[in-house]
């Protein structure tokens, strides 16, 4: 009834995948796992003598890096059951019941169900504070306030969906560009499709560093201005944007993107230090966007 897919990348699934298959197991529903290697070069065997211990579950390999969505589309494809269960390879589930509480939503005619994800209270090492202080700042929010805008706070990395939507939403995202989750979201909003949110988190372990995170953070910008682009009426429904939108009805867009351009070695200080301010990053994304735009 439910397939289970983990697109993953030189990283060890072996925990995840014994938890879920065991909570499956334990819930007695019909399930599989799906597990797929994008070109890894590490932890393959790994992951395989993991997985080939355990019924219902199997692996697929690409020797070549496909991508994210390209690797989702592939398991979609693969997948046996109408309902697509998504978890990115280096979460792990919040609750023991992790898998019961997707199968209790079956029946509730929902398209797509987010689960929401969590990340440790923990301080991490400098080298990775960027990522979890945004993390628990801006994407641990709970079902009640992400429900007030459903297709606003999204998790990729842990949502169930039906495979006809998928398949079709998915389809559609043809570029091989980072951060087109919210061309996802857009689209199932476009689309009238029913997205409901659930306190059913993952915890997010793979931290990137901050470096990493912040050329990240901007390569999604860089799709925000695509959308803005190709895909007006979609990419309105970003807030990121749609502040963007408000600055350029006044021209404000230019002045904050000579002030990003003076000021950005100093933001990049501090977002890489031991205590990155979010008001400050929110600045940088405004500022990234008007500066990148403008050329």
């Amino acid at each position: 009834m439910i397939s289970i897919l983990i697109p993953t990348f030189n990283y060890n699934i072996s925990a995840l995948v014994c938890e879920v298959h065991n909570q499956a197991s334990i819930a007695s529903i019909d399930f599989e796992i799906i597990c797929f290697e994008d070109g890894s070069e590490k932890l393959v065997d790994k992951n395989r003598s993991c997985i080939d211990k355990l019924s219902n579950s199997s692996l697929l390999i690409s020797n070549t890096n496909i991508g994210r969505t390209n690797a989702r589309q592939r398991l979609a494809q693969e997948a046996k059951y109408d309902f697509l269960l998504f978890l990115d390879s280096d979460v792990f589930p919040k609750k023991t019941k992790f898998i019961e509480n997707y199968f209790s939503q079956l029946r509730k005619g929902n398209d797509v169900t987010y689960g929401g994800i969590a990340y440790s209270s923990n301080i991490p090492n400098q080298d990775f504070m960027l990522r979890w202080k945004y993390g628990r700042t801006f994407e641990e929010v709970g079902a009640n306030k992400r429900n007030l805008n459903p297709y606003q706070v999204t998790t990729s990395g842990n949502f169930l969906i039906k495979k006809s939507i998928f398949l079709l939403i998915n389809s559609n995202l043809k570029h091989k560009k980072y951060g087109l989750d919210n061309y996802f979201s857009a689209l199932l909003k476009k689309n009238n499709f029913k997205v409901i949110h659930i306190d059913n988190e993952v915890f997010h372990l793979g931290l990137d560093k901050s470096a990493f995170f912040l050329q990240k953070t901007e390569e999604s910008i860089e799709t925000l201005i695509w959308m803005l682009k190709k895909k007006h009426d979609l990419s309105s429904k970003n807030k990121l944007m749609k502040y963007y939108n408000m600055l350029k009805k006044y021209r404000l867009n230019i002045l904050l993107s000579i002030i990003f351009q003076s000021t950005s070695p100093f933001l990049k200080k501090n977002l890489l230090g031991s205590n990155p301010n979010m008001f400050l990053f929110q600045f940088y994304k405004i500022g990234y966007m008007c500066r990148k735009n403008q050329k």
